[in-house]
């Protein structure tokens, strides 16, 4: 069977393609979703956590002689808790002005940690292996899905998923929602808002860390890594809604098999689906499609 003048398994094979692309979106985007959801910071330094995320995975091994396993554990809460000290010592500050000045302080990071990187490991960056238990390969009938791709699937669906049962169906995220939305009442309940918005955006940023974990052994990791990708996924976020976590999961999933099938189809437009997509969704539903209009 053809579509398009292209076998079915083919097809077939470039959706699971496109899955593994979009679990990398969809927990990106699941980071930065929470931190504009309930801190309304626009987080552009995720892609450079993201790529710190790897780094430290990488040099977890060559420096220290820590495995994947124990890296995929410790590299987060290291990427978070450098998350936490950013909030603390600087983006807290900013909370009460315009979006711009977080904004414009997140770019600013991002470029000083991509610097830094850039002046120790250069532009061509490094390689990391996946782990040997992984090395093989999964036999779907119609292609050979290397196993650690499937591995990234099902970690990234369950990350995802939990984060969303966690905010939205637990007393915690109940409390992180109100006291987004309301601190000074929350605080009188005697809930210390301060240390829960520190620890939302230690928590977002560590998502973005654990991307960058999953991500190292199918990339070559380097220190510009995360620069073109967190453009993407800010699209993703927009496209899903800047307020809907569910939309963000949901849409990241969606357009990294959406960016897979037009580039088996039309591959000079694989690059700017995405933002054609963003465009007509802003057109049609300004608040994303699981955004909720004001």
């Amino acid at each position: 069977m053809e579509i398009l003048g292209y076998p079915l398994p083919a097809i077939l094979a470039q959706l699971v393609v496109g899955l593994v692309n979009g679990s990398f979106y969809a927990m990106l985007s699941l980071g930065l979703a929470i931190i504009f959801g309930l801190l309304n910071v626009i987080n552009m330094s995720h892609g450079a956590m993201y790529m710190l995320g790897a780094f430290a995975t990488w040099m977890g091994l060559a420096y220290f002689d820590i495995n994947y396993w124990i890296m995929l554990l410790i590299a987060p809460v290291i990427i978070g808790l450098i998350g936490v000290a950013i909030e603390k010592t600087m983006l807290r500050w900013l909370y009460k002005l315009d979006h711009l000045y977080g904004l414009l302080l997140t770019i600013g990071v991002a470029s000083f940690l991509e610097g830094l990187m850039l002046s120790f490991f250069g532009v061509s960056g490094v390689s990391y292996s996946p782990p040997s238990v992984l090395g093989g390969a999964l036999d779907l009938g119609f292609m050979m899905l290397p196993a650690y791709r499937a591995f990234v699937v099902l970690v990234s669906v369950v990350v995802c998923l939990g984060t969303w049962l966690a905010i939205e169906k637990t007393k915690l995220g109940a409390y992180l929602r109100a006291g987004t939305e309301n601190p000074e009442l929350v605080g009188a309940f005697g809930v210390n808002v301060p240390l829960l918005v520190t620890l939302t955006y230690g928590f977002g940023v560590g998502l973005a860390g654990l991307a960058g974990v999953l991500a190292a052994p199918t990339v070559q990791v380097s220190p510009l890594m995360g620069a073109n990708l967190i453009v993407v996924v800010f699209a993703v976020v927009v496209i899903g809604g800047l307020n809907s976590i569910l939309g963000s999961i949901v849409t990241g999933l969606a357009l990294g098999v959406a960016e897979a099938v037009v580039s088996m189809f039309y591959p000079d437009a694989s690059a700017t689906v995405v933002f054609v997509i963003m465009a007509i969704v802003l057109v049609l539903r300004p608040a994303g499609l699981f955004g909720k209009e004001k």
